[in-house]
């Protein structure tokens, strides 16, 4: 499967990748099949398994579900608009299935939360099931949202029985690892971005490249400025404040310059404004998932402000060697935290901020490699337990400590040869191996770690 740095930077809403914007995909998806029979649908089933199940409220899934079902998609849906179009769904008892077939919806009988059951194939499965008016099933489908906005469609067997669907084009320079990236970087005299734009190149051309990843940029931009100017209480029950506004006005106060490190104070600002418009269920952009979303705009709006100002070039190299790291991620191991894990989120957003930052700041390949490889390394081990099923605590700050971190790694491997003992592809595995053996309590199911041992009163 032939993957693009744009699967790794979509746009869409909070506050999660796998479990809003991935099961509203699912709901597209269903619609597609269901379109047929659209006209005899009476009524439309979803079931919740595994971790869907758990923190579906939280996340938002249930909310996806239902705007999937009415024709909306993570890029097109209005933010401002959800609550509004939910009150009216609840209200009403009726649902327009795709924008156009009127339907009754109850959601507390129409959605089902069935957490403690796990399906084989992976831990954030959903069937979606439609009927006609004597009750008899039209369609029914399973889905599995597998990290970062991806669905994969199959049965509710193994994960052998679960393909995404195959992007049969042939790349110049396929990769599956670092080790095989940097040969072809070596062989052929290319960085990674140049690299993985001769990879792009087959999908867009190159005008469509640039303005693709410089509207990400806008996107990502916007975002923090969101998150900097909105005040208030996150929604969800932990009567989370904002504090993005409150420090932006602090920080704003003293200046840019006043202190050496306030650049690390305004990297961790960016960060809490993203992960805080997430939480809020904004709009994002998944980099490489929701709850991650926060590191890689931090660490380029820290790059625009402290080292060098408005640098299309520079933004682009960033985007395109990050992606191809993602990649790599996608590839060799998982970027869910359902199935590793928030080493697989957070982790791989921060070796990617890293490798990125590395390679904008003169890095040579292997020196990207190195920063990527540290700023992985030290999340490691890292679970996915956010209390009561909100993308929020820890989220949000374990973004903007992620985002320091990633600065760090890449100043760091700039400051050697990019000779080192461990391999990025040696700690990817180890994520991988060590999300095989984390309980599942530890994996976004809310059963364990923060999640149980901080009382919400």
């Amino acid at each position: 499967m032939a993957l693009s740095v744009f699967d790794l930077f979509s746009i869409g809403i909070g506050p999660s990748s796998s479990h809003t914007v991935g099961p509203m995909r699912a709901a597209n998806m269903f619609l597609r099949t269901l379109a047929p029979r659209l006209e005899k649908t009476v009524r439309v089933n979803c079931v919740l398994y595994g971790s869907l199940g758990y923190t579906g409220k939280g996340h938002g899934t249930d909310t996806a579900v239902i705007l999937g079902l009415m024709g909306e998609t993570p890029e097109t849906a209005d933010p401002r608009q959800t609550q509004e179009t939910l009150a009216r769904i609840r209200t009403s008892g009726r649902l327009d299935l795709d924008r156009r077939h009127p339907i009754d919806f109850r959601e507390e009988t129409d959605i089902e939360l069935k957490g403690e059951i796990e399906l084989p194939a992976h831990p954030n499965g959903m069937r979606l099931e439609a009927f006609d008016g004597a009750g008899r099933l039209l369609e029914s489908a399973y889905y599995y949202s597998v990290g970062g906005g991806f669905v994969v469609g199959g049965d509710a067997g193994s994960m052998n029985s679960v393909q995404p669907a195959k992007d049969g084009t042939a790349v110049p320079y396929p990769y599956r690892s670092m080790t095989e990236l940097l040969e072809i970087c070596r062989k052929n005299g290319l960085t990674i971005a140049q690299a993985a734009l001769e990879n792009e190149l087959v999908w867009r051309s190159r005008e469509e490249i640039r303005s693709g990843l410089l509207e990400i940029r806008s996107v990502m931009d916007q975002c923090i400025d969101n998150g900097l100017h909105t005040r208030g209480i996150l929604p969800g029950g932990l009567h989370v404040p904002r504090r993005a506004p409150e420090l932006f006005a602090k920080l704003g106060a003293e200046g840019k310059t006043a202190d050496p490190l306030a650049g690390m104070d305004w990297l961790t600002l960016y960060a809490l404004a993203v992960n805080e418009e997430n939480a809020a269920g904004g709009r994002i952009v998944t980099a490489p998932t929701n709850g991650a979303a926060g590191i890689i705009p931090a660490v380029l709006r820290y790059y625009n402000d402290f080292i060098r100002a408005e640098d299309e070039e520079g933004i682009i190299s960033f985007f395109l060697t990050a992606g191809a790291i993602g990649i790599i991620f996608k590839t060799m191991a998982s970027i869910s935290g359902a199935e590793v894990g928030c080493q697989g989120e957070v982790g791989s957003a921060c070796s990617m901020a890293a490798g990125a930052m590395a390679a904008i700041l003169g890095g040579t390949p292997e020196q990207i490699e190195n920063a990527a490889e540290i700023g992985m390394e030290h999340n490691l081990g890292l679970t996915c337990d956010p209390i009561a099923g909100l993308v929020q605590i820890p989220c949000i700050e374990r973004n903007a400590i992620a985002a320091v971190k990633a600065v760090a790694a890449a100043r760091t491997a700039l400051r050697g040869d990019g000779k080192h003992l461990v391999s990025l592809d040696s700690v990817i595995k180890t994520m991988r191996e060590t999300g095989l053996d984390m309980q599942s309590k530890y994996k976004e199911t809310s059963l364990g770690g923060l999640a149980v041992n901080v009382t919400i009163c």
